[in-house]
C-alpha cells in the first residue's frame, strides 16, 4: 500500500538510504539538493524534519537555482511510503489565493525513487496530496512537466489534469520549455 506519510525520525533512515543511493527529491536541482539534504540530516535531523513542514512559512528564504533569494511560501513535503521510502511529494500555496509567483513553477511536484517508479506510485501520492490542497482552499492546483517527460504528463492526466499551455520557466530555472496542467478541485 502506498501513502504519503509526514516525515518523522522514524521514517528517516529509509529516506537516508534513498539519498545516498543517489536519489534526489528535487527535480531541479537534482545532485545539489541531495547533498544539501545529507549535510542537513548529519547536522540535526530534527532541524531538518522541521524545516520540511512549514504551513506558515515561518522559515526563511528559498534560494532558486540561479542562487537568488526569494521569500518561503506556506508548504509541507510528504514522504511517498511503501514500508519504505518510495519518493518525496511537496505542495506550497499562497494565503487566499490560488495563484502563484512567477518564480514557483507549480503547487505541488514530486519525485519516485528510480527503483520504484512504474508502480503508480506517483499517481496515488498526487491524488492523496489533492486532500491537502483541499483542505487549504484551493479551487485548482498547477503543476508542470517537461514537454519530454510523458510518465509525469500521464500521473497528471490521471488524476483529472488538464494541459492549460506552454510557457518558459522563470529564468531563475533556466528559461526552459515547460507545460503547465491544471486539476480542478
Amino acid at each position: 500500500m502506498v501513502e504519503i506519510v509526514k516525515p518523522a525520525l522514524e521514517h528517516l533512515p529509509s529516506y537516508k538510504a534513498a539519498l545516498e543511493r543517489g536519489w534526489s527529491p528535487d527535480n531541479v536541482r537534482l545532485k545539489q539538493a541531495t547533498r544539501e539534504q545529507l549535510a542537513a540530516i548529519e547536522r540535526d535531523p530534527v532541524a531538518f524534519l522541521a524545516d520540511l513542514d512549514d504551513p506558515e512559512a515561518k522559515g526563511g528564504p528559498i534560494t532558486l537555482p540561479d542562487g537568488k533569494q526569494v521569500p518561503r511560501l506556506p508548504g509541507f513535503r510528504r514522504w511517498i511510503w511503501d514500508g519504505e521510502a518510495a519518493g518525496s511529494i511537496g505542495f506550497r500555496w499562497q494565503k487566499g489565493t490560488a495563484a502563484l509567483p512567477p518564480h514557483v513553477l507549480g503547487h505541488i511536484g514530486y519525485a519516485v525513487v528510480p527503483w520504484k517508479r512504474r508502480r503508480g506510485y506517483a499517481t496515488e501520492a498526487l491524488r492523496l496530496m489533492l486532500d491537502e490542497a483541499r483542505a487549504v482552499g484551493l479551487a485548482h492546483v498547477e503543476i508542470t512537466a517537461k514537454p519530454g517527460n510523458p510518465a509525469s504528463h500521464k500521473v497528471i492526466l490521471a488524476n483529472g489534469g488538464k494541459l492549460v499551455g506552454r510557457f518558459f520557466e522563470d529564468t531563475a530555472y533556466g528559461g526552459a520549455e515547460s507545460l503547465r496542467f491544471r486539476i480542478e478541485l
